[in-house]
């Protein structure tokens, strides 16, 4: 199929980028990568009379790392994280999540900031952005505001941007030294979307015992979620195997996992305990 009919908008500048945006609302969409927003358009599942094209905008294509966080600018592709963009230990968690993101053609095109706009609950950027605690800055007429990650994701396909708002930086704190982390993805195929998925990240002192510790997961509920129990219960716990099966109950108590044509609910819910103990058995340094 082929996309209804609409107009299409080349801005030069943020400026005119942001009267854009101002003037056609909610009839305007933006595209950066165009790997969710093209398909759903050809389906016509998305009819947007206004095309705001931003890829022209080099100064929103960059990355940087400040003392304490990596800011990425909105044009940042996925297959620039494939190799470590930072010394921190965040560097290689987003470079080892980053392969688990579709194929090829769709990482070199898409964006981190296109995949948190698009909200979709099987996103591994979106589950980073949750369980790390991401700060994203948006824009729109009234200028920047700060939203964190906790806020940003409403439901599935659903997030706190205004019809007239785009998002411009992504920032990620970064994790410092003793961290260590694990990710865990179940999909039916390479590439599909993450049936269940989890990352951890935890912090041990100098016994051995667990400082301090994320656990999140994604593609159970409508949205990311950051399990604050999990993270409670290890808090000055030794890690052990019999923990983590304590751990993978803990999360799978605090979810609501929703169901579709791919899995049901009981389903989803036996996937977020496997994936959980394979991501905290996987951030336990060797």
């Amino acid at each position: 199929m082929k996309p209804a009919s609409f107009e299409y908008h080349l801005p030069r500048s943020i400026e005119e980028m942001t009267d854009m945006l101002s003037r056609y609302g909610e009839e305007g969409r933006i595209l950066s990568g165009g790997q969710s927003l093209v398909p759903a358009m050809n389906f016509r599942l998305s009819r947007p009379e206004h095309i705001i094209d931003i890829n022209k905008l080099k100064e929103l294509d960059w990355l940087e790392t400040t003392e304490d966080r990596l800011r990425i600018g909105s044009l940042a592709r996925h297959v620039v994280f494939e190799k470590s963009v930072t010394d921190d230990v965040l560097g290689q968690l987003l470079a080892d999540v980053a392969r688990y993101i579709a194929h090829w053609p769709i990482r070199v095109r898409g964006t981190f900031a296109g995949s948190l706009a698009h909200a979709d609950p099987a996103s591994e950027w979106c589950l980073v952005a949750v369980t790390l605690d991401a700060e994203i800055i948006v824009l729109g007429p009234r200028g920047k505001r700060s939203v964190s990650a906790s806020e940003f994701f409403l439901g599935g396909f659903r997030t706190a941007v205004a019809n007239d708002e785009a998002i411009v930086e992504v920032n990620l704190p970064l994790l410092g030294r003793g961290a260590s982390f694990g990710f865990a993805e179940f999909s039916r195929r390479t590439g599909d979307f993450a049936l269940a998925m989890s990352l951890a990240v935890i912090w041990l002192d100098e016994s051995g015992l667990i400082e301090r510790a994320l656990v999140g997961i994604g593609g159970v509920e409508s949205r990311p979620v950051r399990v604050h129990d999990a993270e409670t219960a290890l808090r000055g716990e030794a890690p052990s195997s019999r923990l983590f099966d304590q751990i993978a109950e803990i999360v799978a108590e605090n979810l609501k996992p929703i169901e579709d044509i791919h899995a049901d609910a009981e389903f989803r819910l036996d996937l977020s305990q496997s994936m959980t103990r394979k991501a905290l058995e996987g951030a336990i340094p060797k």
